[in-house]
């Protein structure tokens, strides 16, 4: 299945879920006067519309090539996930934190309190289904990895959002369920303005996760070693090429991939044969990886590139780039080889 479909099926899982989520939120929140309820609704329309602009990201990103952007709209998806991951901060978070603090000082009595706790059983039923969809995607591309390590190496960010948007989700609904006891059978009013605060620190905490690995994405992360292994392994195995010096990845799009690639060819060999190595190169890392959309082959002396390499490591220290820098060398053969 390609990625594309993937990812819908995650988002369309996840709508389907918050819409369902959302209405009956909405009434419970309507009927009870609780602020916990409202949070968990706001929470829940947010959500939706954000599984609405991942969607539209997908679409976008879609796109084929054109004169203004020759290496395609795949950035498109990695832009509308990082305006998905602030809208979970500005509206969820914002409002849920303004609404605690409202009710807080000003407590509310709760009425209809078991609608209340009939409202959030069923929504941790409908989140809860959208949740394992995510999951089961999440942990089919999580292969060998740990869980973090999986989040941070993951290039599909609706597959990831859904998962820790649902998750969110789960933590409020408890939230909500621990607030509404404690306000009503333990009369305690400002236990629900604490709940309302405490899903706000929640889904602040899940929008900064969400920021930040979008932010990665969009600015250029390179890509998984593994494909830059095989690239270098591709050229390795061509007789001709005297030596690999290294690969240079930026990923566009889940499956989108710009690779550069820094060869030394034997001295014998004429501009045509060059040429001719070149187009087999490139043939074979396509068939390998239709996601590398474009691929640069660079002839090159070993020196020459330990050369510019050595520029472009110091340009990253004054420049106070990380190791996830798409100007660093992915993949390179040790100096002495």
């Amino acid at each position: 299945m390609a990625v594309e479909s993937r990812s819908k099926r995650v988002i369309y899982a996840g709508l389907a879920g918050n819409i369902l989520v959302a209405v009956t939120k909405g009434i419970a929140a309507t009927t009870s006067g609780s602020s916990a309820m409202l949070s968990e609704t706001i929470h829940s329309v947010v959500d939706s519309g954000n599984e609405l602009l991942l969607l539209y990201g997908l679409r976008r990103s879609a796109r084929p090539a054109d004169h203004n952007h020759p290496f395609g709209h795949g950035r498109e998806l990695y832009f509308w996930s990082f305006m998905v991951a602030l809208l979970v901060f500005a509206l969820g978070a914002g409002v849920s934190l303004y609404e605690g603090v409202l009710h807080l000082r000003h407590p509310v009595e709760i009425s209809h309190p078991n609608a209340n706790y009939v409202v959030l059983g069923l929504s941790f039923l409908f989140e809860g289904g959208s949740w394992l969809v995510g999951w089961r995607q999440f942990h089919r591309a999580q292969g060998s990895a740990g869980f973090w390590e999986a989040f941070r190496r993951s290039k599909d960010p609706p597959t990831f959002m859904v998962l820790f948007e649902d998750t969110a989700a789960l933590v409020g609904i408890v939230i909500a369920l621990a607030a509404t006891y404690l306000a009503t059978t333990l009369v305690m009013p400002w236990a629900d303005g604490v709940g309302s605060i405490l899903i706000g620190v929640v889904l602040a905490g899940t929008a900064l996760l969400l920021v930040r690995e979008s932010k990665s994405l969009l600015i250029g992360e390179p890509a998984n070693s593994a494909l830059t292994e095989s690239i270098v392994h591709i050229a390795q195995a061509e007789p001709a090429v005297a030596r690999v010096n290294g690969v240079l990845t930026v990923q566009m799009a889940p499956d989108q991939v710009v690779a550069a690639l820094s060869l030394e060819f034997g001295a014998d060999l004429r501009t045509a044969d060059i040429e001719e190595l070149v187009l087999s190169i490139e043939r074979k890392v396509r068939v390998a990886h239709p996601s590398v959309v474009a691929l640069f082959i660079k002839p090159q002396t070993g020196s020459a590139f330990r050369e510019a390499r050595r520029r472009r490591q110091e340009a990253e220290t004054s420049a106070g780039f990380d190791n996830q820098s798409p100007l660093r060398a992915d993949n390179q053969l040790p100096e002495d080889e």
